[in-house]
């Protein structure tokens, strides 16, 4: 009746009662064993490999193990090893390091660092986009703000850290970077990282504080760190919501952060006012986002910036033009003339324009063929396929050539109107063709009417006549 009162087991009550001294007793550790060790056999082995290295995972030491002693171990042990070896690194292993929480005040600091975000399988009108994210953090309300960019440099950063600074419409008191080569690219005579001049200049303009975390201590980054995880996560489950992961442009990816970050910091209003509250104002003036570099255009109709080399049209050949280097693009400027705009793609270290050089390699096409850019002139998979059937169906030199009105037709078309003609050219059972083919059903000939026309030679006898008389 006592054990059914108290939601016990008949046998643990009739203990207690019958000792009732036992009565909230810790149970007595038990200092033997109910059966053999199954792992006696090979424990010897696997703990100096664990004393050895420390980080070894469990799992993969027991399949190690159990293949070079298959014979001591079986498959189904697995488990018991993991235990095992879970009690050894408690009881031997290293202590986990300590990390304390901070107390955060408001409107103190800001947290800014840059996140790859390769995962989400963003596409821009069918093609990947390989980009980062650089964003900003005040870990007292946790509001975010994100730009997408190329590359952790310091266009990015002042484009990134401006656009979060005139979002939130503050300026915090305090700047937190790890140690990335945008903030501290210069390393003292001591060893130290030392501050860029065009960061500190950066974060005098806004009158911000800047430090950096110890190198290999991304913990102390650690709100920012954070928050790159859940941006990406958020982005991921909006993705999701959406159906689908391909945008018409990129001004349309990137509204479509800003919407996200926007709902994500409609949930922080309260703490947020507190930031604003004892923030500084922002200054007057937005620094420019690019930097400026002086060229020359050489012989080949190119120049070359920040160790990229690029087409510009060949009228320019020996002229100097400048430059403003965006995070994302090129502008040329030739005196105030903005001569061309080019999209920076990373990794490339030549953007070479086919409609800037075609009609000079059409001058002289003997020059394709060892073209140190060459590659550069095949706007895409399709025409590379291109350029070999046409090789191939009407040999190096004549084929080479086709290949160079195919890119003529292509500028003054565009690529949208030619390739998808070009696609079912390259059919296997498609017959030899060149490009004039292309060019008759894509620019068929308009019917004129010819009209004999009427001469009348009576307006140029009086002309006649009244020169002869004023000659006479």
């Amino acid at each position: 009746m006592s054990a059914l009162k108290s939601g016990m087991d008949r046998k643990t009550a009739r203990k207690y009662l019958q000792h009732p001294e036992r009565l909230g007793q810790p149970r007595p550790a038990r200092d033997w064993r109910t059966r053999v060790d199954p792992l006696a056999a090979i424990w010897r082995e696997a703990e100096p490999r664990l004393r050895a290295a420390p980080e070894l995972e469990a799992k993969a030491l027991f399949e190690h193990l159990l293949l070079i002693r298959p014979e001591q171990m079986r498959e189904t042990q697995l488990r018991t090893f993991q235990r095992r070896v879970r009690q050894w690194r408690l009881e031997h292993g290293p202590a986990p390091e300590v990390i304390f929480p901070q107390t955060h005040r408001p409107g103190e600091v800001m947290q800014l660092d840059w996140t790859h975000a390769k995962e989400l399988a963003i596409s821009i009108a069918g093609h990947p986009l390989d980009h980062l994210l650089c964003q900003a953090v005040l870990p007292y309300s946790n509001w975010q703000w994100a730009t997408r960019c190329q590359s952790e440099s310091l266009l990015s950063l002042r484009a990134g850290l401006q656009a979060a600074l005139f979002r939130l419409g503050k300026v915090p008191r305090l700047l937190q970077i790890d140690n990335s080569s945008a903030a501290t690219h210069q390393i003292s005579g001591a060893g130290k990282r030392d501050f860029n001049p065009e960061f500190l200049s950066l974060a005098e303009h806004y009158g911000l504080a800047v430090r950096t975390i110890h190198v290999g201590c991304p913990n102390e980054n650690g709100d920012v760190e954070a928050h790159n995880g859940h941006l990406k996560r958020r982005l991921e489950q909006h993705l999701l919501l959406r159906g689908y992961r391909d945008f018409a442009s990129e001004a349309a990816y990137d509204q479509f952060v800003a919407e996200v970050l926007t709902k994500a910091n409609g949930q922080r209003t309260v703490k947020v006012a507190e930031e604003l509250a004892v923030m500084r104002e922002l200054p007057p003036t937005r620094l420019c986002e690019y930097d400026e570099v002086e060229c020359r255009v050489c012989s080949h109709s190119t120049i070359r910036v920040k160790r990229v080399t690029y087409s510009v049209p060949a009228r320019f050949i020996s002229r100097r033009l400048r430059a403003r280097v965006y995070e994302q693009h090129l502008e040329v400027y030739h005196g105030a003339e903005q001569i061309a705009q080019i999209a920076r793609v990373p990794g490339r270290q030549a953007v070479i324009d086919y409609r800037q050089v075609i009609q000079a390699l059409l001058r002289k096409p003997g020059a394709f063929a060892r073209y140190h850019y060459r590659e550069e002139l095949f706007p895409s998979t399709t025409y590379r396929r291109a350029y070999d059937r046409l090789v191939q169906d009407h040999g190096m030199g004549a084929g080479e050539l086709e290949y160079l009105r195919l890119l003529k037709l292509t500028a003054e078309l565009g690529t949208h109107a030619v390739e998808g003609l070009l696609g079912e050219m390259l059919c296997p059972d498609t017959p030899p063709w060149r490009a004039a083919t292309l060019r008759g059903t894509l620019c068929p000939p308009s019917r004129v009417e010819l009209v004999e026309p009427i001469v009348d030679l009576s307006v140029y006898d009086a002309f006649l006549r009244e020169e002869v008389g004023h000659v006479a």
